[in-house]
């Protein structure tokens, strides 16, 4: 079944019998998503799984969106449904190629980060990242939160295990151990926990507004991270200008980013066949900490 057609039929058991068709759109790397095409109401956004999960995927990420919403002040879309089969949103625009917009972003995800600082990692319950469960149980401190619950879990994952030897995975397990050395202590706050490019978007009016989030308190360098190491147009500069000026960033952040990094790179090699250079990256990160 060709996906428009498979999203159009889950539409029509929903109730959205209205809709006419379903235009494929481009971007997500696990779902698959479409817009829908209603000739008598505006149109909407809608994301499936070619093979329904067995987890509340979408419910997650339907309370992530209104969380950053009411506690964090980011412009999230609407949630019109969230069910095992589908997620339906209302419809926001491609960003524009400007350094203002990115200037408005930076304001945006400094104030969540700033706003809502708390006093424990993790999250109310587990939710998601991709397919994956992301492992969320209240920890007083914040290495060892990022060090079992964001990087050594995906120590198990299949295709994690095969792209990382054990000597790897033991320097990897040293590179933890030495954490506090490595990095600075910062408070927890609120996340968007998947904060990379793709998950930027805007409204009619242009302001920017976030999609996909994996949320937690954890690190606000957890988001910095995934956006400054994952691809991003060149006028995102401005972002990171900006938000090192809001926040009070120290002149060494880009150095530490890659340790942050950790957890997204370990996710790629454990979601897909093909990891983007994630595996040869982690692996040049704990040569140090190898024990040949």
């Amino acid at each position: 079944m060709r996906t428009t057609s498979m999203l159009l039929q889950r539409l029509h058991a929903a109730g959205f019998g209205d809709v006419t068709g379903v235009e494929p759109v481009e971007g997500g790397m696990a779902a698959v998503s479409g817009l829908a095409v209603r000739p008598g109401g505006t149109p909407l956004f809608v994301k499936s799984f070619a093979e329904v999960p067995d987890g509340d995927l979408f419910a997650a990420e339907a309370e992530g969106l209104a969380v950053l919403r009411e506690r964090g002040g980011l412009t999230t879309p609407e949630v019109r449904l969230a069910t095992r089969e589908l997620l339906v949103l209302s419809v926001l625009r491609e960003r524009p190629a400007r350094e203002d917009f990115w200037e408005r972003a930076a304001h945006a995800v400094a104030g969540l980060h700033t706003s809502t600082t708390h006093h424990r990692f993790g999250w109310e319950h587990d939710n998601w990242l991709g397919r994956h469960r992301q492992e969320n149980a209240w920890t007083d401190d914040g290495f060892e939160f990022f060090a079992r619950r964001r990087v050594l879990r995906w120590l198990r994952e299949p295709r994690v295990r095969a792209a990382l030897d054990r000597r790897d995975r033991q320097a990897l397990e040293r590179l933890c151990d030495r954490l506090p050395d490595l990095l600075p202590p910062r408070p927890a706050c609120l996340t968007h926990g998947d904060l990379w490019a793709q998950n930027v978007l805007a409204t009619k009016d242009g302001r920017p507004a976030f999609i996909d989030p994996a949320v937690s308190y954890t690190w606000a360098e957890v988001d910095l991270a995934h956006l400054w190491c994952s691809p991003h147009p060149p006028e995102a500069r401005r972002f990171f200008d900006v938000y090192a000026e809001l926040t009070g960033l120290d002149g060494d952040w880009r150095a530490r980013m890659p340790i942050v990094q950790l957890r997204q790179s370990l996710a790629l090699i454990a979601m897909f066949d093909h990891d983007w250079g994630a595996a040869e990256q982690v692996r040049a990160l704990v040569r140090p900490f190898r024990r040949d």
